[in-house]
């Protein structure tokens, strides 16, 4: 297993986790597949979405692979009027991660992130490592507290 900065951050702060690797199909990358590979349930695997907000900027979000981020809530969330995702192109030079591998751990910058209020019902969530093909295990609390993660109400 190779280590990504979003799992050398988590070592560093002491969080216990686990890592779940799965082979990646470059021309399938949603969450769903991610979840079935992972054998967890798509409720409590969470992608990382990244927009752009007309007053606060760059803004993290992070939701379960199978809702859609609200993006009228994701504003009121954030501080701003609106958000808009923000282009694909821009994600690798903005975080340091690209599609398929964007954790909210380890990003080039610390941006606000707000994490779906449900993550709360798990005892464990997984999120992107910082690769494609890894996905980290750990409990919403340490993830939450580490990223300093806003809960909120942001999917549809």
């Amino acid at each position: 297993m190779t280590k990504t900065n979003a799992i050398r951050l988590l070592e560093a702060a002491g969080i216990p986790h686990e890592i779940r690797e799965y082979e990646v199909d470059e021309s399938d990358l949603s969450g769903t597949t991610v979840a079935r590979k992972t054998g967890l349930e798509p409720e409590c695997v969470f992608k990382t979405l990244v927009a752009v907000g007309d007053k606060n900027g760059i803004c993290v979000f992070c939701i379960p692979v199978n809702c859609e981020l609200d993006l009228k809530k994701a504003a009121t969330a954030s501080g701003n009027k609106k958000v808009e995702m923000l282009h694909l192109n821009q994600l690798l030079p903005t975080t340091g991660y690209i599609r398929g591998g964007c954790s909210p751990v380890g990003m080039k910058k610390s941006y606000p992130t707000y994490i779906d209020e449900s993550c709360v019902l798990w005892d464990t969530i997984a999120l992107s490592a910082g690769a494609r093909g890894m996905q980290m295990l750990v409990a919403p609390d340490n993830i939450i507290a580490l990223c300093s993660m806003i809960t909120a109400d942001i999917t549809v």
